[in-house]
């Protein structure tokens, strides 16, 4: 159990996805489907074999923790893959890295609203026992589903 010495602190701030809400298994889902179909695609329009997104082994390595793009460069680059960049508004059919990124939060935005995002316990309870202590309280995220 860890403690914290409330006189030495005003505020606690926290941040959202993978501390207070668990979304990375939705995260992972939806850049599996995305990549995917992308590389589906690719495959048959090349002799090369169709080699899926693996959700442990790419998502950890690759994608896990950075913003979209980072992320999806990073797994194009494992696979060899040079694609580019474009510019934010391309559609996941305009492949470009924008394009899949716009993909890959079209399927998280239909899972989070299918599924809901399940809340830490463990999270919520520090989060009370913090506010019943006086201390002033913050959630941030970089997300845009934030809301």
């Amino acid at each position: 159990m860890i403690t914290i010495d409330v006189e030495r602190f005003e505020a606690l701030l926290f941040d959202l996805d993978g501390v207070v809400t668990q979304t990375a298994s939705i995260h992972a889902r939806a850049w599996k489907r995305t990549f995917d179909e992308y590389l589906a695609q690719r495959a048959a329009q090349s002799s090369a074999p169709f080699v899926p997104f693996d959700l442990e082994t790419d998502y950890r390595r690759y994608v896990d923790g950075k913003p979209r793009l980072a992320g999806a460069l990073s797994f194009l680059a494992s696979r060899g893959i040079d694609m580019p960049t474009g510019k934010p508004g391309d559609q996941s059919e305009q492949g470009t890295v924008h394009g899949l990124a716009a993909g890959k939060d079209h399927y998280f935005a239909k899972l989070l609203a299918r599924e809901g995002v399940q809340v830490s316990a463990s999270a919520v309870a520090l989060l009370q026992e913090a506010r019943r202590c006086g201390l002033r309280l913050a959630v941030a995220s970089s997300s845009r589903h934030c809301k």
